[in-house]
């Protein structure tokens, strides 16, 4: 049985997530997908520039997955140009960093907003302003985990192994060593 994925941390989602060569409609066209983490890989190696230990560390993961997630990535791009297929953005082991999570009341679309840019004035999908912060899974302040592409469905390992490193989250109280559950002293 193979190890589950650890969440991979990345910067944000992409705006698109769907390309495709013009003029083909998409369903005539074999499909390649590309998970976020790899592109978030990409994204780190090709276009900022960075090395690999810098990016792996950046993704919370150790520097000989980041290689195997560039390499990944890369081959499933150079397929996609070369060969004429659809380039599909989507699914992954994610935790999206610094980022806010709401639900609309009124269409039930979750979407996120960057920390430190205040509330937003509107639900990106229905234009509606009645919207909350959604409950976020993996300790405060550090964004939502995403396993394959869901939004905190409880499929996956619990915590990522950023957000644990002995912190303790909102639904776990801390034991430090000399006190019991409840913060007296042993």
């Amino acid at each position: 049985m193979a190890r589950p994925h650890i969440c991979r941390c990345v910067s944000g989602t992409p705006r698109a997530t769907l390309f495709k060569p013009a003029g083909v409609p998409a369903c005539h066209l074999e499909a390649v997908e590309l998970r976020l983490d790899e592109l978030e890989a990409l994204r780190l190696a090709d276009l900022e520039g960075d090395y690999q230990e810098v990016a792996a560390e950046k993704m919370g993961i150790s520097r000989a997955t980041f290689a195997r997630l560039v390499e990944s990535a890369r081959q499933k791009v150079a397929d996609v140009l070369l060969h004429g297929k659809v380039l599909v953005i989507q699914g992954g082991s994610i935790m999206v960093a610094n980022q806010r999570s709401f639900e609309c009341a009124a269409c039930r679309h979750r979407f996120q907003a960057a920390r430190g840019t205040g509330r937003p004035a509107e639900c990106p999908a229905c234009h509606g302003d009645n919207f909350h912060r959604a409950e976020e899974s993996g300790g405060r302040g550090r964004g939502r985990c995403r396993r394959r592409g869901q939004q905190g469905d409880g499929a996956g390992r619990g915590n990522c192994r950023r957000m644990r490193g002995g912190r303790a989250t909102a639904d776990q109280p801390s034991t430090a060593a000399g006190t019991d559950e409840k913060g007296d002293q042993a």
